[in-house]
């Protein structure tokens, strides 16, 4: 025991020589969770649907790290394959998946239409469990490697005028948990990130509407929304070694909102 302990230090956080898949990775706190893990030493393959590169490119390059970019729409099976493929190519293995790619759409439930259903879902779910068990393989060749999938505060809740996402936030801790049932033997960790209110370019029409707004406010103890800088250190402990004996959790950052 006394030299486990002596071997730990800062480096456990280091993600140097590691490479990292990050769908939506463009804006946002995808853009937050790029930064951040180019700051720890990794390199990007960032995979996006449109081609509004240049920030996200400037902000890595800064850092030292190597990013590549690659358009698609995950929603289409045949993708997924050619992503996993793409990433191995340029860079020889896949260290990390940060399955942050996501959508969501509000309507009252009793006027919620079909279409509107399968989009979320398509891009919440499929897209995650497709292309983590893609990944996967990849990973479990290596004998390594880190997933982290995007929860919500709708993971734990129900929400209002949101039923598919919803669902697909309930089902990616479901399938965080049944991956890391199985994939744990072969050293791959796989957590989930649940955010708490955010101020980014999905939440704007909430924080728009000032009675609504406030509710919200009213209800987190630390007062205000979240930066998706807030985030940016979870995402590199959990892809780091620091976290390897972390596995089918899914980790609130939530200013205790679930703790009201």
């Amino acid at each position: 025991m006394t030299n486990r302990l002596q071997d730990f230090s800062l480096d456990f956080f280091n993600l140097a020589g590691k490479t990292a898949i990050v769908t939506g990775g463009n804006t946002g706190l995808g853009q937050g969770y790029v930064v951040a893990l180019a700051k720890a030493g990794a390199d990007l393959f960032v995979v996006t649907h449109n081609t509004d590169w240049d920030e996200t490119r400037e902000l890595v390059e800064k850092e030292g790290r190597k990013i590549t970019f690659f358009q698609a729409d995950l929603t289409k099976k045949e993708v997924i394959s050619e992503v996993v493929s793409a990433c191995v190519e340029e860079y020889g293995k896949i260290d990390i998946l940060v399955n942050n790619a996501g959508t969501i759409r509000r309507n009252p439930l009793l006027e919620y239409k079909e279409e509107d259903w399968n989009a979320v879902m398509a891009i919440n779910l499929d897209a995650v469990y497709f292309l983590s068990q893609e990944v996967a393989k990849v990973m479990v060749e290596q004998k390594s490697g880190k997933i982290i999938n995007i929860a919500s505060m709708l993971s734990f809740q129900g929400g209002k005028f949101v039923p598919p996402y919803t669902a697909s936030k309930h089902a990616v801790a479901g399938i965080t948990k049944a991956f890391a049932n199985e994939l744990a033997e072969y050293n791959v960790q796989i957590n989930a990130i649940a955010p708490g209110y955010v101020a980014t370019a999905n939440t704007e029409p909430i924080r728009a509407d000032e009675k609504r707004n406030a509710e919200i406010l009213s209800r987190i103890p630390a007062a205000r929304w979240a930066d998706p800088a807030d985030l940016m250190g979870t995402v590199v402990f959990l892809s780091s070694r620091a976290s390897d004996y972390i596995n089918g959790h899914i980790l609130a950052i939530d200013g205790g909102w679930l703790a009201r």
